[in-house]
């Protein structure tokens, strides 16, 4: 990192314990990283930084998208109290770091409609066996049967599909894992995938790239595709997209808010309540009509 040689040592210690502790992903640590490294172009040795200093990154960040200052203050706010639990810094200067007013977009949302013209126009395509059709046809329904993220689902190994069981082993963000239930329809699709599947790769979905698996945007590029096929507006079509109705369709059939956070795999039960838009008017209906003493 740019700045001082103390600085860029208590940032590669903060990013080292964030990996070992935290369980970090790759990805994570790397915008951690540049969050840091913004920081420290803008004001020095971070790990010197006072509650002046900090407070002038509003200024030098004005022209970052709210989301995007809240997330670098995140990383900044973690920074500083890492410091301060290491003995590093007797003070938390980030009191003063700019604080935005961000609002979570809610995803878009495919109606049950949509969803179904996806899967027979998938199903159509691959009544043939055709091993890229039946391939395409064994993504979809995981991603709209299981809720998979796309890193998920394009990484997943072979050996996470048992034969004599209906679930997942998923290793999600930071590593965590959980067991995810998959239909006996899903079932039967990744049967029909596994017979056509070619080579010996250890992922479920080989590719010859570089990675060893298909990547997240042929996964985007080949659902755009698909929507086209069956008259949906491809600019409506993501994986996340998928992800988003299994759960909101999931929820409008009475599942659980605990059961769907744990087939998510959020850290968090508000991230589920956010995620699938859980309205004030479902909730009071819920207590109404539930609770022991809504009658009385």
């Amino acid at each position: 990192m740019a700045g001082g040689a103390a600085g860029a040592s208590h940032a590669e210690r903060f990013l080292a314990m964030l990996a070992a502790e935290r369980g970090a992903a790759a990805n994570t640590l790397a915008a951690y990283r540049r969050d840091l490294v913004a920081a420290e172009e803008a004001l020095g040795d971070l790990s010197a930084a006072d509650g002046d200093s900090l407070a002038t990154l509003g200024d030098a960040w004005s022209g970052l998208a709210a989301s995007s200052l809240a997330r670098r203050c995140s990383a900044l706010r973690q920074f500083f109290g890492f410091l301060v639990d290491e003995g590093l810094r007797s003070d938390d200067p980030s009191a003063s770091l700019p604080r935005p007013r961000t609002q979570r977009p809610l995803p878009r949302l495919l109606s049950h409609d949509e969803v179904e013209r996806f899967l027979v126009t998938a199903e159509a395509e691959a009544a043939g066996e055709r091993s890229d059709a039946v391939r395409l046809l064994t993504l979809l329904e995981l991603l709209y049967g299981s809720g998979l993220r796309a890193t998920e689902l394009v990484s997943l190994p072979l050996a996470a599909v048992p034969r004599d069981a209906p679930f997942l082993h998923v290793t999600g963000k930071g590593g965590q894992q959980r067991m995810v239930p998959v239909s006996g329809r899903a079932r039967a699709v990744l049967s029909r995938w596994l017979a056509v599947r070619r080579g010996n790769s250890k992922f479920l979905f080989p590719s010859s790239g570089e990675s060893g698996h298909l990547t997240r945007v042929r996964l985007f590029q080949l659902l755009r595709g698909l929507a086209v096929r069956a008259g949906i507006d491809p600019t409506r079509v993501s994986p996340h997209v998928l992800r988003h109705a299994f759960a909101t369709h999931l929820l409008e059939g009475g599942a659980d808010l605990r059961v769907l956070q744990m087939l998510l795999g959020h850290a968090d039960i508000a991230t589920t309540q956010i995620y699938t838009h859980v309205d004030s008017a479902r909730l009071v209906a819920l207590v109404n009509a539930r609770h022991p003493l809504a009658g009385a």
